[in-house]
């Protein structure tokens, strides 16, 4: 389908990279019980080495590639050290592909290494560059969704969330492992290196087919591993599988349930505050509102090794929720870091509201099957506040985006209320429709040729 770009491993064998190679081109069909629908994919397989290499060498090899190959977006990156990233500051290949994220329209999905060790005491963080902040890196599960037996744990600077999702990429036992294709055979392996290339292809899938921003496609693929259960279970073992496993099917990235609505927001940080006080959410006969709600912010910042802990350098807080009387969101992470004369300390916002962190996921769920009042207003809201880690000004502008999803508590289809209340509004509504998009996406790929013949007649 599309051009999806591969960079090779560290590994004695030259077969790695073919083998992750194979995953991007056509994985599900060496393992349908993964078909996850995004088709097969054209692929630029670059090899960065065999056995071993420097890491400003390897790094400089990275940017070169990047460089001479602008037209792509999503980078898979199968790769990792043995030794475990520091406590206090971003590994130097970490901060290159930070760097590159930041000052590029790229992504780079990055395995969350192994841990290879004949006797394991203890769990070993993870090795660089799976400390990279702007990308999403991935650690390895099971059939059965548990960690798997090689897995490593975050977090980064004991505060960022990674590894930031997990899918399946195999296990010792036996019936665990994946299916590739060498250059010799199919060979049955295991790795987080397997688990990359799976989130690469719906990362490539969202972004070169179905048009999605980067910003808005990291924040699906966070969003759908998320899920209701992440405050409820998943958090738990959040530093071992991130916000969880990614579902198998790109449709359920996509679509929501019919008793859901979801909409994506992109936007533009380019002051203080950026904000929408107008989203017409659905109400029941009683003039409440019948849902629980979730939200994911991704954005890509400016980061700075120099500054060891303090390694973002822009912040951007978000708040969603009810609009209340005093025309003030009532945020449903409870986020009143930024209100007048509330006093938060920088301990409980990165703790409750993840301050700093480039991925913010925020949810409410309710004990009991509840509907929430309604305002005066009637509507809900969201915002965005930005701000800078230095004393400088805002050099530039930041793009974000926001998956919001709110679940009906009855099971109540309100999706046309919705739509129908947006367009009241002035809103213009696009739904997401994969087979149009793809069909478009096909045509724009057709090559015409003309026969020269036929035009000189006319």
């Amino acid at each position: 389908m599309d051009e999806l770009e591969n960079i090779g491993e560290r590994e004695v064998s030259r077969d790695h990279g073919t083998e992750v190679t194979s995953i991007i081109v056509d994985g599900p069909n060496l393992n349908p019980w993964l078909d996850d629908g995004c088709g097969r994919f054209k692929v630029r397989h670059f090899g960065v080495c065999v056995d071993r290499i420097s890491v400003p060498r390897l790094v400089n090899k990275i940017r070169k590639i990047v460089n001479d190959n602008p037209d792509i977006h999503v980078w898979n990156l199968s790769l990792g050290t043995e030794d475990e990233v520091s406590k206090n500051f971003i590994s130097y290949d970490g901060a290159a592909l930070d760097e590159l994220q930041a000052s590029k329209n790229i992504i780079f999905v990055v395995s969350g290494t192994n841990d290879n060790r004949n006797e394991k005491e203890g769990m070993l963080r993870v090795g660089s560059p799976a400390d990279s902040l702007n990308a999403v890196v991935v650690n390895s599960v099971k059939r059965n969704g548990l960690p798997a037996s090689y897995t490593r744990k975050g977090t980064i600077l004991s505060f960022f969330n990674k590894p930031d999702v997990s899918y399946y990429g195999g296990d010792y036992g036996e019936g665990e492992r994946i299916r590739v294709c060498s250059s010799k055979d199919i060979e049955e392996v295991y790795g987080t290196s397997f688990a990359a290339p799976w989130i690469a292809r719906k990362l490539s899938f969202l972004i070169d087919i179905m048009g999605f921003s980067r910003e808005v496609a990291k924040a699906l693929i966070i969003d759908s591993a998320a899920g209701w259960e992440f405050k409820t279970s998943t958090y738990k073992i959040q530093n071992q599988i991130g916000y969880g496993i990614v579902p198998i099917k790109i449709a359920d990235v996509l679509e929501s349930d019919n008793r859901e609505i979801r909409f994506v927001l992109y936007g533009t940080a380019s002051s203080y505050i950026t904000s929408n006080y107008s989203i017409p959410v659905p109400r029941d006969s009683d003039n409440k509102y019948p849902f629980i709600a979730r939200a994911t912010l991704c954005y890509f910042p400016q980061c700075s090794r120099t500054q060891g802990v303090d390694y973002t350098s822009r912040e951007l807080s978000l708040k969603f929720g009810r609009v209340n009387g005093k025309g003030e969101i009532d945020d449903i992470n409870e986020n009143i870091q930024d209100e007048v004369g509330r006093a938060v300390d920088e301990r409980q916002s990165r703790r409750d509201f993840r301050k700093w962190e480039n991925t913010k996921f925020i949810s409410k769920v309710l004990k009991k099957n509840k509907a929430m009042k309604s305002y005066d207003d009637r509507l809900w809201g969201i915002s965005i506040v930005s701000k800078e880690r230095l004393t400088t000004s805002m050099t530039s502008d930041l793009n974000f985006g926001v998956v919001v999803t709110l679940r009906e508590i009855n099971g109540v289809n309100r999706i046309q209320d919705f739509i129908t209340a947006c367009t009241l509004r002035g809103w213009i509504v696009n739904k997401i429709n994969i087979e149009n998009r793809l069909t478009l996406y096909n045509k724009n790929q057709e090559q015409i040729i003309f026969d020269e013949t036929e035009q000189t007649k006319s």
